[in-house]
């Protein structure tokens, strides 16, 4: 294991072999939460051979798997899964509750957020977002927050936006700039504000096509 200068690793963080820590890095946060109780966490699981690149900070809780790379300045929050190859990008801030499968690819300034599950082999551009409060925050503590699901394979343009609780079907296609509002269908290529479909995904365009 490599560590650059100025790492914080709280104490339980488990580290795998061969992972490459770099400078400003901290590692097993505790959130704080502003009027609510901190609840106890599991410790941080790194595996093996992930980088964490300088000035991410990755919260208690949540588990980064094998070969994964966090970028610089990352945000990653408690309960957080990220699978095995995934690379997230610079700046991105990947919320609390999320699950994020393998061999993704999050490009810089991405927001996921808390309560989405991104499943294997999706590609998020750059500045594309997620949302879960259709309040804007002014709900109450029975209001249940919604996340996005994207499903295998589906590709996100940059500076696209999803709102709370929509699903993007397998290898579906959301163009740069799309503001998304509902559903999306598996292999759909959707464009514009409000998203609609325009064609669909080729089968030279799959990704079994470019693996």
């Amino acid at each position: 294991m490599l560590l650059g200068a100025h790492v914080v690793v709280h104490d339980g963080t488990e580290i795998g072999d061969g992972c490459v820590i770099e400078h400003g890095a901290v590692l097993g946060k505790a959130p704080r939460l502003a009027g609510r109780p901190v609840p106890e966490l599991p410790r941080l699981r790194i595996g093996a051979r992930v980088t964490v690149c300088a000035g991410a900070v990755v919260y208690a809780g949540s588990e980064i798997g094998d070969g994964a790379i966090v970028g610089d300045q990352v945000q990653v929050r408690e309960r957080t899964t990220i699978g095995e190859r995934t690379v997230i990008g610079r700046g991105a801030g990947i919320d609390n509750d999320v699950r994020i499968g393998a061999r993704v690819k999050v490009q810089s300034q991405v927001y996921v957020t808390a309560h989405s599950v991104v499943e294997d082999d999706v590609f998020l551009g750059p500045g594309a977002s997620t949302t879960n409060d259709d309040t804007m925050g002014r709900h109450g503590p029975e209001y249940a927050l919604r996340g996005a699901t994207i499903r295998r394979a589906a590709r996100i343009g940059g500076s696209a936006v999803l709102v709370p609780g929509v699903e993007v079907g397998e290898e579906a296609f959301v163009a740069a700039g799309a503001v998304v509002t509902k559903d999306v269908p598996a292999r759909a290529f959707v464009m514009g504000v409000p998203a609609r479909q325009v064609r669909e995904v080729g089968d030279e365009e799959l990704l079994e096509r470019w693996r």
